[in-house]
């Protein structure tokens, strides 16, 4: 094959790779393991544009780097498969989700293996597969099974924890819990009845049902989570979303917060990912206060962590789905109070959070009372107080807090100013007028002491205790949906029980709709006879999209097993990921739930190590390069982009597959859309050029450029290597599809190094001369270290120059082109199992072994020394670095170029700068 053929090569080696099952992982306790794993996807019908296997490609170069260097690889790929758009589909057409999602899987199955990924495919995953979702479901049996004890730290079973009941009650219980849990004996214990005793269990479990402050979308009948709302909007659709309460399952996450605090500090990831997981922890050491409402017995409870400022409080203020608005709200301000919860609850808590300009809210008419002071002070409700997070109600100090401070200047409400020194005579006149002395019996201490005097007063008095908080609120594991792991738990008089292990996984039911049903339950309840036993009713609601994707890595190390989720022996050698590369946006969502879950697993000793994620990269994303046609106002005309200026023209985005070099296709265009096909055209040189600006890769935008089509059209090879020269996998970077053309030559001009004139493959078994060793080497160590530093851009200017270097030399020498198709191989795999086999290796190149670079063909053991005569160079002359002196003088004065310049004198002295130049005096 003299030519490079680059269809043929690739899908000769994909056959291969295939047939040969190359990637198949095999755990060998001979050899180290190294895990590389990229986020799996959601297979959407939109298929995979170029932006999507920027992450791909990195961990793939990973994976076949590691196998060269001996390590046994585990690198796999599965799908995401439940989730909204595959049920929105099948609500307009009644096709069931599961065949789009086959036929979505297949697509991009085609997809990936068209790029060469070494998957090892036998080990695909789908977490939609019933004998996937079995051991999702088997994990959640476990949760409910389990509560979290704080004297141990760990998660430990209830059946332990019903005992202790049955012997000393919860006195001597330190466990996560609901904040409304009481205390109880053991005879107390044993005097409840069934249910009572359930609902108290419930209280503990790690997986409890509850009434919780959701994001409901009625448009899209099911509950959303945060990072699925935005701006009030359904981030899919763009559908209203509204807070309401609902009974739903919970995760009690907040059981394990400072453990996941904790462990960010012993795993690489990037440093804003880690911030943002802090940041939703949201750990907070303070006081937990109680403030009576006057003329009620109803306490409003307050969480601070400024317990000093407690005299600067000038009102309270309660989240609008606050439990206790209905109840204390006087009938005078009812009809203002309602009015303000129906605009509030609207608003997601996201947008409430980060809205620092709005200012909004309504007084109750109620009063609550000062726990230290004993001051009244007014209750109002504001939106910039959430029911999520900490009690939902706040104690407003304007003198400390700036929103506390705008909202009392906006309605006009008592700013205390907080004043140092002082005694408590002088603090009571002060109190008067308005103004607050430091803080009442806390007067001249520092802060951290006055907030533990303030503390230690507050547990004297019997109105507060000190008190860790975490801003991070126990997940919603509740969806009203169809297409998500059905939830192992059927309810017999009220009591939520469990099915059998055996009886696992079970299965979605047929249903005639994927619509609620007619009653305003989800659409489970459709299913006709679907019932435990006949009789009771199974959980209507459906598993969230994050429950399978919270625990898959481990089902990749033994994913055809029945009887475990994994077998033992697998998980210990596989044990983490050793590398995870996928984007930021998953950090409080997917990545905060999968540490969770790990955790959970290893308490239960299911694995072996606490965290899933040694190391994770964000990839940054490729940006689409729009192109756009500009339309003269009130006609089918456009005009070419150095010309619109002299129009009244609105630009349009056009399909960037119809443009090249930025030139329209104006006969594509034509075809393109209907209302084109009579379009006229204002050229410029016989040509219609096109406007260009960079955005996010879009269908609405018609910039995303499918990878199939440029495989077709350069080769895998090509697009692989392009995607990693566009720039550092972290950073976001546009695409530009005519850039990849220096990329195809590069691997043209590799390729002609093996074969002579006539086309003919040839390698000479010639010793290399000292520049070939050294252009080798030098790259050979370059991508080396930017493998394991994942710089892979750098690596592809260094193949470029080292080619270049090559053909200058015109190396074709078997000692300098076997080991540089080796080191090429991670990135352009094709090409390089072509030319291995043409060297006459019989085995894949991914059982080659990385070569080693050495030092001594690095160092430079001569140097060029330009010669000046007077000041004036006249020659260039090569010595070795510790040639004598003598010598370089005979050889100077003996070299034809220097001599020409003498003039037949002989020189007054020759002066030589070690390394750097030569200059004859004469």
């Amino acid at each position: 094959m003299s030519e490079y053929n680059f269809n043929q090569i690739e899908k000769k080696w994909q056959r291969y790779w295939e047939e040969n099952q190359t990637f198949k992982a095999r755990a060998n306790d001979n050899k180290p393991k190294y895990y590389a794993l990229d986020m799996f996807p959601y297979p959407s019908g939109a298929g995979l544009h170029v932006g999507h296997p920027l992450g791909y490609i990195a961990s793939d170069i990973v994976s076949r780097y590691k196998r060269t260097k001996g390590y046994n690889v585990l690198h796999p790929m599965g799908f995401d498969a439940f989730g909204l758009p595959a049920e929105q589909y099948a609500i307009q057409t009644g096709q069931h989700p599961a065949i789009t999602t086959e036929q979505n899987i297949q697509r991009y199955v085609e997809q990936l293996k068209n790029i060469g990924f070494s998957y090892d495919w036998e080990r695909e995953v789908r977490t939609s597969d019933p004998s996937y979702y079995k051991w999702t479901q088997w994990i959640f049996m476990q949760l409910f099974n389990c509560y979290y004890n704080y004297t141990s730290d760990k998660a430990e079973p209830v059946a332990a924890l019903i005992k202790e009941f049955e012997q000393n009650g919860n006195r001597n219980v330190k466990a996560a819990c609901d904040d409304d849990t009481p205390a109880f004996s053991a005879a107390e214990w044993q005097a409840k009845s069934e249910l009572q005793k359930s609902e108290l269990l419930l209280k503990y479990r790690l997986t409890y049902v509850a009434e919780a402050v959701v994001n409901w979308c009625p448009a899209l009948g099911t509950v959303l989570a945060n990072d699925e709302v935005k701006d009030g909007l359904s981030e899919r659709g763009g559908y209203p979303v509204e807070r309401k309460r609902m009974r739903q399952w919970m995760m009690r996450i907040t059981a394990y917060a400072e453990r996941l605090l904790q462990g960010l500090e012993d795993i690489d990831w990037p440093e804003p990912v880690k911030e943002m997981q802090r940041n939703w922890i949201g750990k907070s050491v303070g006081a937990e206060l109680e403030f009576a409402v006057e003329g009620s017995q109803q306490k409003i409870e307050v969480f601070t962590t400024r317990i000093d400022t407690i005299f600067g409080v000038s009102f309270v203020v309660l989240a609008p789905e606050h439990e206790l608005v209905k109840q204390i709200t006087t009938d005078a301000q009812r009809q203002q109070v309602e009015e303000y919860v129906t605009v509030a609850k609207n608003r997601s808590e996201r947008e409430r959070m980060t809205d620092v300009k709005t200012v909004s809210g309504v007084f109750t008419g109620a009063y609550a009372i000062n726990p230290i002071s004993g001051d009244k002070v007014q209750i109002w409700i504001a939106d910039y107080v959430l029911a999520g997070y900490g009690t939902g109600a706040v104690m407003a100090v304007p003198g400390h807090d700036t929103r506390d401070y705008a909202f009392a200047k906006y309605f006009n409400l008592p700013i205390p100013q907080v004043v140092e020194g002082g005694n408590l005579a002088e603090e009571a006149h002060a109190a008067k007028e308005g103004i607050i002395i430091n803080s009442g019996f806390l007067n001249g201490l520092e802060v951290k002491t006055a907030i533990k005097a303030g503390i230690a007063r507050a547990e004297e008095l019997g109105v507060g205790r000190g008190k860790v908080n975490y801003r991070m609120r126990d997940a919603v594991f509740s969806r009203q949906r169809y297409w998500g792991e059905p939830v192992p738990v059927y309810f017999k008089d009220g009591i939520p029980h469990l099915i059998k292990e055996s009886e696992l996984p079970l299965e979605l039911p047929k249903i005639d709709a994927y619509l609620p049903t007619e009653t305003g339950e989800p659409p489970l309840g459709r299913a006709v006879d679907w019932k435990y036993d006949n009789q009771y009713e199974y959980e209507l609601s459906t598993m969230p999209g994050w429950a399978g994707s919270s625990w898959y890595w481990y089902r990749y190390m033994d994913p055809r097993n029945d009887a475990a989720f994994a077998d033992p022996e697998a998980v210990n050698y596989w044990r983490n990921v050793d590398l995870y590369i996928g984007g930021s946006e998953h950090a409080t969502g997917h990545l905060l739930y999968s540490r969770f879950w790990n955790k959970f697993m290893y308490d239960l000793g299911l694995v072996p190590e606490q965290e899933p994620f040694k190391k994770l990269i964000n990839q940054g994303m490729i940006q689409g390069r729009s192109n756009f046609v500009f339309r003269v106002k009130d006609s089918n005309t456009y005009v070419s982009f150095g010309l619109k200026d002299k129009y009244d023209t609105t630009a349009l985005h056009v399909d960037v597959n119809i443009v090249e070099n930025d030139v329209l296709d104006i006969d594509a265009f034509k075809n393109w859309r209907p209302e084109n096909a009579d379009a006229e055209f204002v050229l410029e040189d016989g040509k219609y050029n096109v406007g260009m600006e960079i955005e996010k890769m879009s269908k609405s935008k018609y910039n995303v450029v499918n990878p199939d089509d440029l495989v077709e059209r350069m080769g895998a090879d090509t697009l692989r290597m392009y995607e990693m020269f566009l720039g550092p996998l972290e950073q976001f970077k546009p695409w530009n599809t005519n850039g990849m053309d220096g990329v195809h030559k590069f691997l043209r001009k590799y390729w002609r190094l093996f074969h002579d004139n006539d086309g003919n493959f040839t390698v000479s078994e010639e010793a290399p001369t000292a520049a070939e060793l050294k252009s080798l080497h030098k790259t050979i160590k370059k991508v080396e270290e930017d493998i394991e530093r994942f710089s892979f851009n750098t690596s592809v200017s260094s193949f470029m120059i080292c080619v270049n270097e090559l053909t200058q030399l015109k190396t074709n020498k078997r000692a300098i082109l076997e080991p540089l198709t080796i080191i090429l191989s991670p990135y352009a795999p094709h090409i390089t199992e072509e030319v291995w086999q043409q060297l006459g290796h019989a085995q894949s190149i991914s059982e080659a072994i990385f070569p080693a670079w050495k030092e001594e063909y690095l160092t430079e053991n001569t140097f060029e020394y330009p010669v000046s005569v007077n000041g004036k160079v006249r020659a260039k002359l090569t010595f070795a670095v510790d040639a004598p002196r003598e010598e370089m003088e005979k050889m100077v004065l003996t070299d034809e170029q220097v001599t020409r310049f003498l003039d037949g004198k002989s020189p007054k002295k020759i002066i030589i700068v070690p390394n750097k130049i030569i200059n004859v005096v004469v």
